[in-house]
């Protein structure tokens, strides 16, 4: 949206683009990206762009995140800066990247817990699959196994993880005064002020429906056949394969290996506490019902397989969760509950109970919402509703796509208006600051660079006609 009305749109929507696809930066190509050789020519076509201290930086490796900028900047927006100009970006920012990483390893107070790189590896390893159409398929395309790529992963997660704390270490000194957020927002041209769209800011406690005592009697048994044939000799992992409505982990025999605190609380009690190697009895969480193994335990981290039996809730029936819900409304309407310590003890939604019922875009963390993209729930939810109120229990789809029940406490409604300072000051504010931390990092990475060898053996003029 900056590239709008910034003075210099081309730079800023390079610049977000780049920061909207930050998580690409260390993710290797598939298998079949990083060589090519045709039958009969021992030729290696990619090639080494740059050397940065040990670590090299391959052809490959820059293309394919600059080919992943353009899509998504044709999808969001429509309108495609140079290539050449987002290949030499996109290059400068794995250099960057590399040496704040190399900087940070030699800062005895800057560490990456081997904790925190198993949780964002796991997390990559999701979100790749996830994208992929599954854990096999992710297998297929990069032509390894889900333990070979999280080899390939663990030392550049490591070393992203080093170089975003270095960094965040040393942006956390900047800072804008207001003299700073006038300036850049009077340097934007009047014509170039972008609408801001009308937005909602807002609370709210989730109740799930409920499935019927027949449904779950029925997930229930099912369970425990399952639970009986492992114990009568058959893997858990064959069973998970075969019955395992978890389809994430089922394919890849239920295992999975977490943090605790990423678990919902009554999976998290159960794996935290059983002995390891034996089965669990059947256990029940909003997901279904469980029966797991505990393989290893070490810190807060859980390595298992599962199966996972879900309840049918074809005839769930809402009812329970909206007499749920009034109830918690009167509390807070007629007795004062502060909503936030309510959503925090009652609501079934973690992502939001955790931030005391506050609603965030899953993709920006922002609590500024749009009204153009909610769905027809939350719309019915909010109309009418005047600022401080809370609604009364409706049926909604969650932004997770999940169908639920919730109350809702309007916190602010902002109409669609031109941006303005007054009413804008905290928004353009962010602007300026990011801005300004753009542009110090830039000289403080070309400081650090004097104390790392880099070899840049590619420029964006040299790129095949192919690649273009």
């Amino acid at each position: 949206m900056l590239a709008r009305y910034a003075k210099r749109p081309l730079r800023l929507l390079l610049a977000l683009a780049l920061l909207a696809t930050a998580e690409l930066l260390l993710t290797p190509p598939p298998a079949h990206a990083q060589r090519q050789a045709s039958a009969g020519d021992e030729a290696v076509i990619d090639e080494i762009v740059a050397v940065v201290g040990d670590d090299v930086i391959l052809r490959s490796e820059v293309e394919g995140q600059v080919q992943a900028i353009m899509q998504r900047q044709q999808q969001q927006q429509g309108r495609l800066p140079p290539r050449d100009q987002v290949w030499d970006r996109v290059l400068r920012n794995r250099i960057g990247l590399q040496v704040r990483a190399i900087h940070a390893r030699r800062d005895t107070t800057i560490s990456a817990p081997d904790s925190r790189v198993q949780q964002a590896l796991e997390q990559r390893i999701d979100r790749l699959a996830q994208r992929a159409g599954g854990r096999s398929a992710l297998e297929q395309a990069y032509g390894k196994s889900i333990s070979q790529l999280k080899a390939d992963f663990e030392e550049p997660i490591r070393d992203q993880l080093l170089a975003q704390r270095f960094r965040q270490q040393r942006m956390r000194e900047v800072s804008v005064t207001p003299s700073e957020v006038r300036a850049w927002f009077e340097d934007v041209p009047r014509d170039s002020l972008p609408t801001v769209p009308a937005t909602v800011q807002l609370s709210h406690i989730v109740r799930y429906p409920e499935a019927s005592e027949s449904a779950q009697r029925r997930a229930r048994e099912i369970a425990g056949s399952v639970r009986d044939s492992i114990l009568a000799g058959v893997p858990i992992e064959e069973m998970a394969r075969r019955y395992s409505d978890d389809s994430a982990t089922a394919s890849q025999d239920g295992q999975m290996e977490r943090q605790l605190s990423e678990l919902v609380p009554s999976f998290a009690a159960v794996v935290s506490r059983a002995p390891i190697g034996e089965v669990t009895d059947v256990f029940k969480t909003r997901f279904g019902y469980h029966v797991a193994r505990v393989n290893e335990r070490s810190g807060n981290t859980v390595k298992l397989n599962h199966v996972l039996i879900e309840v049918d809730k074809s005839d769930a029936s809402g009812a329970g969760a909206q007499q749920y819900l009034q109830a918690v409304r009167d509390t807070i309407t007629s007795q004062g509950a502060p909503f936030a310590l309510m959503a925090s003890r009652h609501s079934q939604e973690r992502r939001s109970a955790r931030q005391g019922g506050r609603v965030t875009d899953p993709q920006s963390g922002e609590s500024a919402l749009r009204m153009s993209r909610l769905n027809a729930s939350w719309k019915s939810t909010l109309r009418g509703l005047e600022e401080g109120e809370i609604s009364q229990p409706r049926e909604v789809e969650l932004l997770s796509g999940e169908r639920a029940f919730h109350i809702a406490k309007l916190t602010e409604r902002t109409p669609r208006h031109e941006m303005s300072l007054d009413e804008d000051y905290a928004r353009i504010k962010q602007y300026a600051l990011r801005q300004k931390k753009q542009r110090i990092y830039r000289q403080w990475v070309e400081q650090l660079r004097e104390d790392v060898y880099v070899d840049v053996r590619a420029q964006p003029s040299e790129l095949s006609a192919s690649a273009r």
